[in-house]
């Protein structure tokens, strides 16, 4: 074997684990968050578990990457251990659909047909394919298919380019001796372990074995052993992610780990004991890439069935090595294991962001009620809330940074930026639930009280401030741009009925009915709302604008009050439903 042969197979690796993780990465991109949203339905059954943890593993072509998400569902918190054994099972199942995909570069035969399934043949096709529609087309979606395909012909044209080069070697005897030192089953699942360890996917690491039977050395007595040793390398990636991860990420990561380790044991005994009492000849056999695609399958079904009973036993072994030393006193929103999955990552973020409107919502709702009736207790409540939304900003801020340098597609981009530029104004809104309380407080240790015709106008403008929270709060969850529509009409009757509560405010300091000192808490409360209702402005101009695909906010809401008929209604209606009693 020649230096251009050497360069020929390690380009040929190279194209390899390039192209799956193109396609890989392609396919997950597709996807969108439909994967998370398969992934919260799951139940404690752990047989439904089972199933879409093959599902989501089949679509990404990895069962790494499906277990370092769940890794990261269980840190996050949106995923029980209970639920993770069953999706890892799973995973295990699902990663052998990649291994018969690859199996195909050995089909032979002079059938036009076989040859039309040989990768080789139709590689090309998908390859011009994904160009054309990388090239000549804007649509994203269609864009991120073409980079599947073009993954898919690299992943092939790098199976064919190392099995072409790796022919040679079966006529070089000490490359044949040394394949014969992995039929001791011990160093066979050793060399599969660290192989996977090192490619970090046990599909490359199948598909790398899978191309060195070209040479006829590979038998089934070190292609078995090899196998499982790449089930178990294939849990280094999750062991990895749990790094700095709380006690159940942990043991998640540790379930993946004895799932492997066990079913390898017991399953190489049932092997080693039928082949020491029977002696089957067939296991002396040369195998070809077909036959590795199906000891990978037949492995990991034999081990789903085998320990699929035994799930609670596998999460109490994970819970003894893992121990309870202290309790968690961290509790991360989100988690950084899922930024490796982009798609997920972002309907999780959107979750958190959602919590996080709602948290605001909730600490300005309860600042209001301190008006008319103060309660310390509610108080120090909002103060929380405020301390817990700025942590959210920040948090979220951080992450989405992150997050927006992947590579994401139209949708997911739209989600984000909409998230960035609202974390921002509910975090205002939340400053203003404080000022609030700031202000009632100070009113309280005072023994200063409003009149009635100002706590009647404070009534109003509390229902109205309430609605648009509600609605804007709604509309960024719902993602209802018909809904964000009502904000802005609201908004401005907000600022009317601001202007008039401030004049007869005025009126009533001139007759004497009010201090100055009360005046003054009284302004600092209309300022807080009337910011409050342009930052619930601000998310819904966002939502809409974000759908529009334009930036233009200003011109936005020129043309809008001038030209829209619905506006001009939503605004009588609204001026109508909280006009003040002058």
């Amino acid at each position: 074997m020649d230096i251009f042969s050497i360069l020929g197979m390690v380009g040929g690796l190279a194209f390899f684990l390039f192209g799956m993780h193109t396609m890989g990465q392609g396919l997950e991109k597709l996807s969108g968050g439909r994967m998370e949203k398969i992934l919260e339905k799951l139940t404690d059954n752990t047989f439904k578990g089972l199933l879409l943890g093959a599902l989501v593993t089949a679509v990404i072509q990895s069962s790494s990457a499906t277990t370092v998400m769940v890794v990261g569902f269980v840190n996050s918190g949106i995923m029980k251990l209970s639920q993770a054994v069953g999706v890892i099972m799973g995973a295990n199942m699902g990663t052998t659909v990649t291994s018969w995909i690859l199996s195909l570069t050995g089909i032979e035969g002079d059938s036009v047909y076989i040859k039309l399934l040989k990768p080789t043949n139709f590689a090309p096709v998908f390859a011009i394919v994904g160009v054309v529609l990388i090239v000549f087309l804007k649509d994203s979606k269609k864009n991120t298919l073409g980079s599947i395909l073009i993954g898919f012909a690299i992943l092939m044209v790098g199976m064919d380019t190392m099995s072409k080069a790796v022919e040679p070697l079966a006529d070089v005897p000490d490359f044949t001796n040394i394949l014969t030192m992995f039929s001791n089953p011990l160093l066979g699942i050793l060399a599969g372990a660290v192989l996977t360890a090192i490619v970090q996917s046990s599909s490359a690491s199948v598909g790398i074995l899978q191309a060195l039977t070209v040479t006829g050395g590979i038998t089934y007595n070190i292609a078995i052993p090899i196998v499982m040793g790449q089930n178990i390398g294939t849990c280094v990636t999750a062991l990895i992610s749990t790094v700095g991860a709380n006690k159940n990420a942990k043991r998640a990561g540790f379930i993946h780990l004895y799932f492997n380790i066990i079913g390898t044991t017991v399953i190489y005994l049932i092997y080693w004991i039928i082949n020491s009492l029977f002696n089957i000849e067939m296991f002396s056999n040369a195998v070809n890439s077909g036959n590795i695609a199906v000891i990978h399958t037949v492995f990991n079904i034999l081990s789903t069935m085998l320990l699929l009973p035994f799930a609670r036993q596998l999460e109490r072994l994970a819970v003894i090595t893992v121990r309870d030393k202290s309790k968690d006193t961290k509790l991360p929103i989100i988690d950084s294991r899922l930024l490796e999955t982009p798609s997920v990552a972002v309907a999780q973020c959107l979750n958190v962001t959602v919590d996080m409107a709602h948290i605001v919502k909730d600490s300005f709702k309860k600042a209001l009620s301190l008006i008319h009736n103060y309660n310390e207790k509610v108080a120090e409540e909002v103060i929380r809330l405020e301390n817990l939304s700025d942590r959210y900003e920040d948090i979220l801020g951080t992450y989405l940074v992150k997050l927006s340098g992947k590579n994401l597609n139209g949708k997911d981009s739209r989600i984000v930026s909409k998230m960035m530029l609202s974390i921002g104004d509910l975090e205002r809104i939340a400053d203003h639930s404080a000022n609030i309380v700031y202000s009632i407080r100070s009113m309280n240790e005072k023994k200063l009280s409003f009149s009635k015709g100002a706590l009647e106008e404070f009534e109003i403008i509390k229902k109205a401030l309430e609605e648009i929270l509600d609605i804007s709060v709604k509309a960024f969850e719902s993602n209802d741009i018909k809904l964000a529509n009502k904000v802005e009409p609201l908004e401005q009757v907000i600022g009317k009925i601001q202007n008039e509560i401030k004049n007869n405010h005025i009126n009533r300091l001139k007759k004497g009915n009010t201090t100055v000192e009360r005046g003054l808490i009284h302004s600092d409360l209309l300022t807080s709302f009337k910011r409050v209702a342009d930052h619930c402005s601000n998310i819904a101009v966002c939502i809409i604008q974000i759908n529009r695909k334009s930036f233009e906010v200003h011109e936005y809401l020129k043309e809008i009050r001038a030209n829209d008929e619905m506006y001009k209604d939503d605004y009588r209606n609204f001026r109508e439903k909280y006009r003040l009693q002058i």
